[in-house]
This record gives structure tokens, C-alpha cells and sequence, in this order.
């Protein structure tokens, strides 16, 4: 579907779409509130600026998709691939992922007060400064993903990752880490986790970085 026959569908009211494929087209500053997408395809789509408040995005795949400067607020995303997406300076309060790839994907500068990630990949994504505080994290993959100065302080992480993540300025005070994969944090890194929970076999890990022999 092309952007001029999106707007003729909107212009008839219609706010459904099912298998349409909007790969690499320029769907910039559209008013697209409250519509529906469902396994549509957007690979390559530039959605610059366009209003996606309380949209529901469902088992889409958009590989590459540009939604810089979005009004996202509300919007859901429920078991859509968005590897590689960017959200620069979006604004995604209260905005819900659940069950996506996020592989890749740069929020830089975005609006996030009440967002919510759950069972997502975020391998390698850049959350460079959000803050998780008091958060439940379900099943998140950070590994390799940037976080440096994110606030995790008295978040829970219920499995996940954190492997190999850059975690430099990150806050975890408070934080509950005993189920989640912290392998590859470096001794010099060790303090940023001052206060946080972990497990014994956790324990044991940084000490073996010491060349000590837990027994």
C-alpha cells in the first residue's frame, strides 16, 4: 500500500489494517492515532513525526523502520520484529513491548516515562539513560546492549541478560539481579552493583575474576 492510499483508507474512516506491506514507504507525519496494524509489514518505513498515539502494532515486522520524533504515547507493540529500528527523540510514554526483537534499535533521546519492556530482545539496542527504577524487567536480553547512566535502582530482573553490556554510570542500587545473566561484567565494573542483590553462584563468578577458588 502507498502512502497516498493509506490516506484515502483514513479518509474514509477506515483505522484496520490486516497484511498490508508499507515497506520503504514514506509515511512522515501522518495522523495514524488509534489505528490498528496487524502482521503488516513496514521494513525500511520512515513514520518521521508522525502521531501513533494509542496505536496497536500486532505481529508486524519492520526491520530497519524509522520512527524518529513519533508521538507514541499509548502506543503497543505485541510480537513485532523492529530489529535495527529508530526511535530518535520519540516520545513513548507509557508506550508497552511485549514479546519484540528490538535488536539494534537506537532510542536515543526519547520521552519515556512509563514505558514498559517485556520478553524482548534488546541485544546491542542503545537505552543509553532511561531509568527502570522500581521496575519489574521480564525476561529482557540486554547482552551487548549500550546502558550507560541507566537507572535500574530497586528494579527486579525476572531472567534476562545482561551480558557484555556497557553499563558505565549505570545505577543499581537496590536491585534484584539473582535471576538475571550478568557474565562478562568486569572487576572494574563491580562497583556500579554496590547494594544491589545478587545470587551465591554470582558471587562466586566475580571472585573467579580475582583468580580465587570458590569451593
Amino acid at each position: 500500500m502507498t502512502r497516498d492510499e493509506l490516506e484515502q483508507q483514513l479518509a474514509q474512516g477506515l483505522r484496520r489494517f490486516e497484511d498490508c506491506a508499507f515497506d520503504d514507504e514514506d509515511l512522515s507525519r501522518l495522523d495514524l492515532q488509534g489505528c490498528v496494524f496487524e502482521r503488516c509489514t513496514i521494513a525500511g518505513t520512515s513514520l518521521f513525526a508522525s502521531k501513533l498515539a494509542r496505536t496497536q502494532w500486532l505481529r508486524c515486522r519492520g526491520g530497519g523502520a524509522d520512527f524518529e520524533s513519533v508521538d507514541a504515547v499509548d502506543a503497543r507493540f505485541e510480537g513485532c520484529d523492529l530489529n535495527n529500528s529508530k526511535w530518535r527523540r520519540a516520545k513513548l510514554a507509557s508506550a508497552a513491548f511485549h514479546g519484540c526483537k528490538l535488536t539494534g534499535a537506537s532510542f536515543e533521546e526519547v520521552a519515556h516515562l512509563g514505558i514498559h519492556f517485556e520478553e524482548c530482545l534488546l541485544v546491542g539496542a542503545d537505552l543509553r539513560g532511561f531509568s527502570f527504577r522500581k521496575a519489574t524487567l521480564k525476561e529482557l536480553d540486554f547482552s551487548e546492549a549500550y546502558l550507560s547512566g541507566c537507572d535500574f535502582r530497586e528494579a527486579v530482573f525476572e531472567g534476562g541478560s545482561l551480558r557484555h553490556a556497557v553499563l558505565k554510570l549505570a545505577k543499581f542500587q537496590g536491585a534484584d539481579l539473582r535471576s538475571t545473566s550478568i557474565e562478562g561484567v568486569k572487576l572494574t565494573e563491580a562497583g556500579l552493583f554496590k547494594g544491589a542483590v545478587i545470587s551465591h553462584a554470582q558471587a562466586a563468578a566475580f571472585l573467579r575474576e580475582l583468580d580465587l577458588i570458590v569451593v
